[in-house]
């Protein structure tokens, strides 16, 4: 089974590392191969084939692809909620929840995230084009490269004033002196509740469903299993962090994930569907309103309860 992940230096999609380092895949019958290929790239290998699965660190990003939803299944949430905060340089003369402190500034985010950072900013009247800059960093949009890490490096040499990424990459850039958190929608700092813009997911196709149902319904009691044993010991992380990242980032993740344990909840609830399409409809991304079980195969959810 090939499954492609945006992000894997990363918080976000944290679930299927663990599910793969700690033995719930291979315990399953299941040969994981698991690829980075960040921003846009894994929707476009799921949509072409060349991968089964994707971990996405936001579903909507799935609507670029799959119109509509069409010929795509979202099958178990990997954690809950917008999993992005917006990290500032450290010396700004600014307090935690002031975004009107980002006029000015040079921020970025990589593409798909970058979305919901201009309609927060949009939606509190901040024009991103016109009160402050959004760049795209050299490399950003490589095959290997896990955004968060590569723009907490980027803020620390100095080359972008903010960044709009995961809760590891916020670690490394608070931790090494770099930056410091403006905003962080999961934990109060959310303006036009933001935090309902998206959650991360393991979608498939329904052409890969129709004929490997089974070998997905395993990968997704995998999933469970070890967001389950993520939530009973987050300590866990620090060994799959150990081998699964550059040594920096495996200092940071088990802080990381014992302050989201309690977003790793596979439930994919109506709310949830309802929130993140009215967004993406507000970003031109669906044309209007599609029914829940368009977009989650709900045969799978009896295996949302570890």
């Amino acid at each position: 089974m090939r499954i492609a992940a945006v992000d894997l230096i990363s918080n976000t999609c944290f679930p299927l590392l663990a599910a793969d380092e700690l033995g719930f895949f291979e315990a399953e019958g299941l040969d994981v191969e698991i690829e980075l290929l960040p921003s846009l790239l894994g929707t476009r290998a799921l949509h072409d084939g060349t991968v089964d699965l994707l971990a996405a660190g936001s579903v909507y990003d799935l609507l670029t692809q799959f119109p509509d939803w069409r010929g795509s299944k979202i099958v178990v949430a990997l954690s809950q909620g917008t999993p992005w905060l917006l990290v500032v340089r450290a010396d700004l003369d600014a307090s935690r929840g002031d975004i009107n402190a980002v006029k000015g500034l040079r921020l970025t985010a990589a593409e798909g995230p970058d979305q919901a950072l201009r309609q927060m900013l949009l939606r509190v009247g901040i024009d991103p084009g016109r009160d402050l800059d959004i760049v795209e960093l050299p490399g950003a949009r490589g095959r290997n490269v896990s955004f968060g890490v590569f723009a907490a490096r980027a803020l620390e040499a100095g080359q972008i004033d903010g960044f709009w990424a995961n809760a590891l990459g916020a670690e490394l850039a608070v931790g090494r002196g770099a930056g410091k958190v403006l905003i962080d929608v999961r934990r109060g700092d959310d303006p036009q509740n933001v935090r309902f813009f998206t959650f991360a997911a393991l979608a498939t196709t329904d052409a890969y469903l129709e004929r490997e149902r089974e070998s997905v319904e395993r990968a997704v009691r995998a999933v469970v299993k070890a967001q389950a044993r993520l939530r009973a010991d987050p300590s866990l992380a620090r060994k799959i962090g150990a081998a699964k990242f550059p040594a920096d980032a495996a200092e940071l993740i088990a802080r990381t994930i014992e302050r989201d344990i309690a977003f790793y909840d596979p439930a994919i609830t109506q709310a949830a569907v309802l929130r993140m399409n009215a967004f993406a409809q507000s970003i031109g991304h669906l044309s209007g309103p599609v029914p829940y079980d368009h977009i989650v195969d709900l045969s799978f959810r009896r295996l949302w309860v570890a």
